[in-house]
């Protein structure tokens, strides 16, 4: 990729612009092109509106754009502030993703979805690959096949990849239990610490870069300078600018929650506070945001599934803000679009695994021996993987004596398809690893439970 061209000097172009053409420029332009919030690198190459030239329509649009900013509490590197715009594209995004995910009652469309799949099957499911995908995208070469069997048998791990991943997926972990509190500077050193544990660079880990660590960040595949963060003297102001604005400590500076939790993301990316492992801390504290601010069901989100397939769009829209004075609104649009696809893409792989579950539903309902009760009580350990259930349980849930629930329960456990433990003088019942296949194979063989 390229450098986005750096726009016409809009005080430069009214310089030169007279008065009366000034009004018929106004009259023509808006903020957006065909409906989208476009940078002079796209507009450049567009056919301009009848009788304007190409920098008279990028002056009609910034102008619009200036009028309509709101100046955030952060600064460039060079001292200018940067500033939103809540375009029309920015405002329909975040009521796509509150009517999609929702921070609670029935405006939710995945809420339903999500809990009927078993959140905690599903959490595992997504924060693993949240891991994989967002240390993919800083160089992490290990397959999402070998990643995803690290990850769910516990092992440790062989490569550098392989130790990026695994630490990333304990970062996931930790913000869960972060997001319980308010943000702390400590918090981001931990998240780095976490993230740099045992990889290339983890001499650095858990401080900010010095002076003779001040870097550059380069285009992919490429050493052609895109950004020089702010010096590392400023850093620690700049966190705490940070930590308050996450705090929602800056009153006069509230954005909407989706928006706190993007600008987060950008900031850490744009001051690059560490030597490395930038772009992971950035990525954990978006998921801190917002599961902070109310909408839970994000842990349950890749978000960098979406990056990891379009990486050359998530550098652009940093760099479209950078070389357009600190519009920030490229970077929010953009990434509200990636946070929808992701709600889409879970909702999809819901309905998918819902899909595979019923199918494994209707050939247990055609297996001798099993009933109704027990049929049930498969499909829900299917949905939520380390479930116990106990005679008192299984009986109240379906109206049926303890004689008859303890049998139901003991014929599954004889039959290998649950584990009978003991928990002081409970015994409990729990799916046994597996499930699925176990459940497959039980079913092709058309076999009967065995008695008790």
């Amino acid at each position: 990729m390229k450098i986005p061209a750096t726009p016409p000097d809009v005080l430069s172009l009214l310089g030169c612009t007279p008065p009366q053409r000034l009004n018929r420029i106004i009259r023509g332009t808006t903020m957006l092109v065909a409906g989208r919030y476009l940078h002079w690198d796209n507009i450049r190459h567009r056919d301009p509106p009848e009788g304007l030239s190409h920098d008279e329509w990028w002056l009609g649009t910034r102008m619009a754009r200036l009028s309509a900013r709101e100046i955030m509490p952060f600064s460039s590197r060079e001292g200018y502030p940067f500033s939103l715009v809540h375009a029309a594209p920015v405002r329909r995004g975040l009521h796509e993703i509150d009517r999609k995910l929702g921070m609670s009652g029935p405006q939710s469309q995945v809420r339903d979805l999500v809990e009927g799949h078993g959140r905690k099957h599903l959490l595992a499911h997504s924060i693993a690959e949240e891991a994989i995908r967002s240390s993919q995208l800083e160089g992490a070469s290990t397959t999402r096949r070998v990643a995803t069997e690290m990850i769910r048998r516990g092992r440790q791990p062989r490569t550098h990849g392989e130790r990026m991943i695994f630490n990333n997926y304990h970062a996931m972990e930790r913000v869960g239990e972060m997001a319980r509190r308010d943000l702390r500077a400590a918090d981001v050193f931990e998240l780095h610490r976490i993230v740099m544990d045992g990889t290339r660079g983890s001499g650095t880990a858990g401080r900010f870069r010095s002076g003779p660590d001040d870097i550059v960040v380069t285009l992919l595949h490429s050493d052609e300078t895109a950004h020089v963060p702010p010096h590392a003297e400023e850093l620690p102001a700049r966190l705490d600018r940070l930590v308050a604005f996450a705090n929602d400590r800056t009153p006069g500076d509230w954005v909407h929650p989706v928006i706190r939790a993007i600008l987060l993301h950008f900031m850490i990316g744009y001051d690059h506070p560490f030597a490395n492992g930038n772009g992971r801390v950035a990525r954990a504290l978006f998921y801190w945001s917002m599961v902070r601010q109310g909408y839970s069901l994000a842990r349950c989100l890749a978000v960098s599934e979406i990056l990891h397939n379009a990486p050359v769009k998530y550098a652009r829209a940093y760099l479209h803000t950078e070389t357009d004075d600190g519009d920030l609104t490229y970077f929010v649009d953009y990434h509200i679009g990636v946070i929808i696809r992701s709600i889409d893409a879970l909702a999809s792989y819901v309905e998918s695994q819902m899909s595979d579950f019923r199918a494994m539903e209707d050939r247990l309902h055609h297996t001798p021996g099993l009933n109704h009760r027990q049929i049930r009580l498969l499909g829900h350990a299917l949905l939520h993987p380390g479930f116990r259930y106990t005679v008192k349980s299984h009986g109240t849930v379906h109206g049926v004596t303890a004689n008859t629930a303890r049998a139901d329960l003991v014929k599954l456990a004889a039959a290998g398809l649950l584990a009978a433990t003991r928990r002081g003088r409970r015994q409990e019942f729990i799916a046994t690893r597996d499930l699925e296949a176990v459940i497959d194979e039980f079913a092709s063989r058309g076999a009967s439970l065995p008695r008790p």
